[in-house]
């Protein structure tokens, strides 16, 4: 097979009116094509398959096109609330692969760098779950794989022959051009309470341990202040690489030592960040992409070092159950692979899990704690209490593991806010044990 190349605009018109297609999560999917699919009015019945749109697309507004998101962002929320079919899938990032693998779309897309001189096109910022469904795509004759590739896209690598994190373009039917610039995701400038929380953090941190980091600005923080600060030889595995783990990297405190799976490797399934940071990524030996079935698999996760991994909250009960996506009926985000690392960061001593997130949120103009009593209707658990380790605040650190129902409760308390405390504590002397 050899690939044809087409203009965005006559890659869509392959589509039917009645069709499927799946694009990757986030920088995985094909901003071009998908804009140019919005070109099009004549969709009956148009199933998308994907998670984390990083653009509005217009397609996703018209009558017969639905979009089955795993994991939402600002786009989709908007969207949504535009009153476009967005749904989501609940459903972790490695059953992502599964999803796509039922659904077995018509047509499978992604974005990618050029073709290099054996033909070989890298998966740049994304690989994640799709990539076993492109390639069966390609091996069947009555299905379309298309494949954006965009100069400005970084060549990052995978681990060949097992994972080669990329496309032959033998192996696809389309090929369309696309310049424009990759999404930037712009780290912000730490809040107080962003420090106050990295400074508690960064006394479970040790060295030669093995990183986890989700997105958002307290775990950027808390690298941050890993490169400012004395220590290192830490190992990375993380679902997510962003540009505060290149900031570690080139501080000289990532050597991947001490890991026990893929040493001397960071290891990451997806990548978004600033321009600085795809550059830097640009043919990179240090870090490879893996598809999010080994990289966030619990076996893999629990093989490395002292695993520590940090993540972000909406909410967490009393009883310590975690809000990470969905509150008061309203999704957020999705799953993604909270639970994953939530879990296997804690099943040896050295294994530390840090769920890590500001007191208090805004609602209405309104302070509201973050620690509360009991979950309210529409709010639904992301990760279950048994799983998580240590809750940290600004206001301090609530260790979990390996105390009882009454202890967790009101060492969660204490680190609530002081607005708020006085009705927690009375909260939890109502509890039953």
């Amino acid at each position: 097979m050899t690939a044809r190349e087409l203009s965005a605009a006559d890659a869509a018109a392959l589509l039917r009116p009645v069709d499927t297609l799946a694009i990757p999560l986030g920088p995985g999917a094909p901003g071009g094509l998908l804009h140019a699919l919005g070109e099009r009015h004549d969709w009956e019945a148009l199933e998308v398959f994907g998670a984390l749109l990083l653009d509005f697309y217009t397609v996703f507004t018209q009558p017969g096109v639905r979009l089955r998101s795993g994991f939402f962002g600002p786009a989709e929320r908007a969207l949504r609330e535009a009153g476009a079919k967005v749904e989501f899938i609940p459903a972790d990032f490695r059953r992502f692969v599964t999803i796509a693998e039922q659904f077995a779309p018509r047509v499978m897309t992604t974005a990618a760098a050029p073709p290099d001189e054996h033909g070989l096109m890298s998966l740049s910022l994304h690989a994640g779950a799709t990539v076993g469904e492109l390639h069966r795509a390609a091996r069947d004759p009555d299905r379309v794989v298309i494949v954006e590739v965009n100069d400005q896209l970084p060549r990052t690598l995978g681990i060949p022959p097992q994972f080669p994190h990329a496309l032959h373009v033998d192996e696809v039917d389309v090929i369309v051009r696309n310049d424009a610039t990759p999404f930037v995701l712009d780290d912000d400038v730490p809040s107080e309470v962003d420090r106050a929380i990295a400074s508690f953090a960064r006394g479970f941190i040790s060295d030669g341990c093995t990183l986890q980091t989700g997105i958002g600005g307290v775990p950027s923080t808390i690298v941050e202040v890993l490169a400012e600060g004395p220590g290192g030889d830490f190992g990375v595995h993380s679902e997510m690489f962003t540009t505060g783990l290149m900031r570690l990297h080139q501080a000289g405190k990532v050597t991947n030592a001490r890991k026990g799976e893929f040493r001397g490797l960071s290891i990451s399934t997806f990548a978004l960040g600033t321009t600085e940071l795809y550059a830097w990524l640009d043919g990179n030996p240090d870090v490879r992409f893996l598809p999010v079935e080994v990289v966030n698999a619990p076996d893999t996760i629990a093989r490395n070092h002292h695993v520590v991994s940090i993540n972000g909250a909406l909410a967490v009960d009393l009883y310590g159950q975690v809000v990470a996506d969905r509150l008061n009926g309203r999704q957020f985000s999705g799953i993604g692979g909270h639970e994953d690392f939530v879990a296997q960061s804690g099943l040896e001593l050295g294994d530390r899990s840090l769920i890590c997130f500001p007191s208090t949120a805004s609602s209405d103009a309104d302070s509201v704690s973050r620690i509360v009593t009991t979950l309210s209707p529409g709010t639904t658990v992301t990760s279950p209490r048994h799983q998580v380790d240590v809750v940290i605040t600004e206001y301090g650190v609530a260790e979990l593991r390996g105390r009882t129902v009454r202890e967790r409760a009101l060492a969660l308390a204490e680190i609530a806010h002081p607005d708020f405390r006085d009705g927690l504590r009375a909260a939890v002397a109502e509890m039953a044990s």
